[in-house]
């Protein structure tokens, strides 16, 4: 049976099974695995109230997981959750494992008062978007870029 939870401070030790698992999910593993950080900024990432990762957990195999920010806001008094990242292990998907995570993910959003929750996925990701436009209530077409500090 697949167990969806919460990581908190004392589940570091996950950690680089969700990293090599978004890694190899979306061809990155030097940028998932390349520079982890320390124990100690493991611990107070996970015990951040406003950092939230799910993992979907076969037995103690990190098979799914789901990294998200709680967003205050300036313009209202609300806070918006965005989902960073999100993958399943390849020999899971299809199993209604992503709709659990996300799922999960509005539980802690609602118990943080949260208004809403976004991701985004690439134009060309056809399985991510099926599932995001089944799951959403409404799409904007965004663009994304990168600007180094």
């Amino acid at each position: 049976m697949i167990e969806i939870r919460r990581l908190g401070d004392a589940d570091a030790a996950l950690l680089p099974q969700v990293n090599r698992l978004y890694g190899e999910a979306f061809g990155e593993l030097d940028e998932y695995l390349g520079d982890p950080p320390t124990e100690a900024g493991s611990n107070e990432l996970l015990s951040n109230d406003d950092a939230v990762l799910l993992v979907a957990l076969d037995k103690a195999r990190a098979i799914g997981a789901l990294t998200a920010y709680v967003l205050p806001k300036f313009e209202q008094n609300r806070s918006e959750l965005f989902i960073y990242d999100l993958a399943v292990a390849e020999e899971f998907r299809r199993r209604g494992i992503a709709t659990r995570l996300i799922r999960e993910a509005g539980n802690v959003a609602r118990g943080r008062g949260v208004w809403m929750m976004f991701i985004q996925a690439d134009a060309g990701d056809k399985a991510p978007l099926s599932l995001y436009r089944k799951l959403s209530v409404a799409e904007e077409v965004a663009h994304h870029f990168n600007i180094e500090p």
